[in-house]
């Protein structure tokens, strides 16, 4: 399961039946019906286009984006906070980070083992110390 999760991790396209071949070509012999329940039971799926993406007339409402006609033209007039996640060896790691879109230079950032508020507080408080922006962007 390890290596199927590689294999995903460099090429997330891949279905079960490219999968098998890149297992295949590796040395590694399964059988595509056992990697297709090994990739459902660690919940993996092929990531593609789907069918009429672009349309709009499905979506019930659309926020408007607010920051489209503003200009950013000094420092501390917007920053963008976000969360991702780093793969570790056992499990994965939570980076918080705070980036001003002017200087697009990183203000203040925290690590965390877990996903809980304690650590997005810390780094919140540490970064209003120094300075306060007009306006904070998130996703």
């Amino acid at each position: 399961m390890y290596r199927i999760d590689q294999i995903y991790m460099d090429h997330p396209y891949f279905g079960y039946r490219r999968m098998t071949g890149s297992s295949a070509d590796q040395g590694i012999q399964v059988n595509c019906k056992r990697l297709r329940r090994l990739m459902q039971r660690m919940g993996l799926k092929a990531i593609y286009p789907k069918p009429n993406l672009s349309k709009r007339l499905r979506a019930q409402y659309t926020c408007p984006y607010l920051l489209r006609e503003l200009s950013i033209v000094r420092p501390d007039q917007v920053w963008r906070i976000d969360i991702t996640y780093l793969q570790m060896g056992k499990g994965f790691m939570y980076l918080f980070n705070i980036i001003d879109w002017y200087s697009r230079k990183v203000i203040d950032y925290e690590l965390s083992s877990t996903l809980e508020k304690g650590f997005v507080l810390r780094c919140l408080k540490r970064a209003f110390g120094h300075r306060k922006p007009e306006i904070m962007n998130s996703d």
